[in-house]
Order: structure tokens, then C-alpha cells, then sequence
């Protein structure tokens, strides 16, 4: 009888060290599967064009007397608007900004002589989806030279300006190539350490870019986006 009453201790103090040893166990391969995981990064880039152009059309006339310059301003406008309309640029497309006057003689910190007092500047605003029109504009700007009217080139202040809007109509298929770009890696590194791959444990779209193509053709746009996406391995 002392016996047993002695072995019933040795039995419970056996079991509960069993309890704890299966519960470290399944501890450590729980721990184990949760970090047997691989972190992957998917690629999808296209090239696009422009699908819409924003064109300032910018000149300066200077002159002495305000009511003139504002009819030689008037008469300006008409004329590149019927250089616009002829070419099949409509109203819609065309805003006229209000026309901006410097004064020298309002500055009192210049010792400057000038020949002019006034200097008005004026800037017709093309936005239009008829990119291939508007850029061939552009390039025939330099007929309005005949008209009489020097249009300033290279200005910093009001560039030429082209955007792609199409984004939301080819953002799923470029999700889906990322995607599949990343599984590959992360297939290729499961392969390599002799795993299996799982399932997705986490999965980052990443931001769209879009950026001009290069310097030179800033109508055709670089799409860009980086999917990350982390995989489970398994035995």
C-alpha cells in the first residue's frame, strides 16, 4: 500500500513533466512555421502616352500707352485663337488668362532707364485629350511669327505639361503581373531551400508611378509599381 501511495506522486510528477514537454514542443514548431516565411518583391512596368497636353501659349507686347496695348492685346488673342480653330482646337478647349501689367516706373529701387513703361504679358491656355494635334501645333507655332506675334519659348514659368489619366483602366493588369513576377521569386526561393510554397501571409500593392520617359519625349510616360508580397514555406 505504501508503495503504491508512493508511486502515484512519481506517476503525476511523470505526467506533467510529459504535459510540458509536448507544450515546448509544439511551442517550438509553432515558432518554427511562423518564421519559415520569404519576403519577395514583384515588378511591373509599361510604357504609355499621353493622353492629355496642357499647352500655355505666352507672349509680352510693351509699349507706353495702356488703352493701346490693351487693343494690341485683343488683337493677339484673336489671332492665335484663329490660328487655334482652324487647326480644330474648340472654345472648350482654350482659356484666355487676364492679362498681367508691370509698370517700371512703379519701381523705386531701379536706376534703370527703359524705352518702355509698360510691359503686358498674356497667356491662352490649351487643355486638350488631341495630344497628337496639340503637338503638332507646337511644332508649327512658328506661323503665327508671320502674324506678327513672338511667342515665348522656354518658359520655366508656364511649361508644357503632359499627363496620362488612363491609370484606373490598366492598374489590374499590372497589379496581376507584379504578382505573378513575385510568386516566381518566391517560388524559385523555395525551390532552392528544398520547401514548398505556402500561402500568402501579407501583401503590399505598393504606390503607382508615373514619370516621363526621359527627358526628350516627356508625351510618352514610364507606369511603374512594386507589389511585396510574403509567402509561407512549408516542409
Amino acid at each position: 500500500m505504501n508503495a503504491v501511495k508512493k508511486l502515484i506522486p512519481a506517476l503525476l510528477i511523470a505526467l506533467g513533466l510529459l504535459a510540458i514537454g509536448l507544450g515546448i514542443r509544439s511551442g517550438f514548431k509553432s515558432m518554427s512555421s511562423a518564421q519559415r516565411t520569404v519576403s519577395v518583391k514583384g515588378l511591373s512596368e509599361r510604357e504609355v502616352k499621353a493622353d492629355k497636353v496642357t499647352w500655355p501659349i505666352s507672349y509680352q507686347i510693351q509699349g507706353n500707352n495702356l488703352p493701346s496695348l490693351y487693343d494690341q492685346t485683343n488683337a493677339t488673342n484673336n489671332k492665335i485663337l484663329d490660328f487655334l480653330h482652324k487647326a480644330g482646337i474648340t472654345e472648350s478647349e482654350i482659356s484666355i488668362n487676364a492679362p498681367e501689367a508691370y509698370d517700371r516706373a512703379s519701381n523705386n529701387y531701379s536706376s534703370d532707364r527703359y524705352q518702355y513703361r509698360y510691359n503686358i504679358t498674356e497667356v491662352i491656355v490649351v487643355t486638350s485629350s488631341q495630344v497628337d494635334k496639340v503637338d503638332e501645333l507646337i511644332r508649327s507655332q512658328g506661323e503665327l511669327l508671320k502674324e506678327g506675334i513672338a511667342i515665348s519659348s522656354n518658359d520655366y514659368s508656364n511649361p508644357i505639361q503632359y499627363e496620362f489619366t488612363g491609370l484606373n483602366d490598366i492598374k489590374p493588369q499590372m497589379i496581376a503581373a507584379a504578382t505573378k513576377n513575385a510568386r516566381e521569386a518566391a517560388q524559385k526561393f523555395a525551390d532552392d531551400s528544398e520547401s514548398k510554397l505556402g500561402k500568402i501571409q501579407t501583401a503590399n500593392q505598393g504606390q503607382f508611378s508615373i514619370t516621363d520617359r526621359d527627358q526628350y519625349t516627356p508625351s510618352i510616360k514610364s507606369v511603374r509599381v512594386v507589389t511585396t508580397l510574403t509567402y509561407f514555406l512549408e516542409d
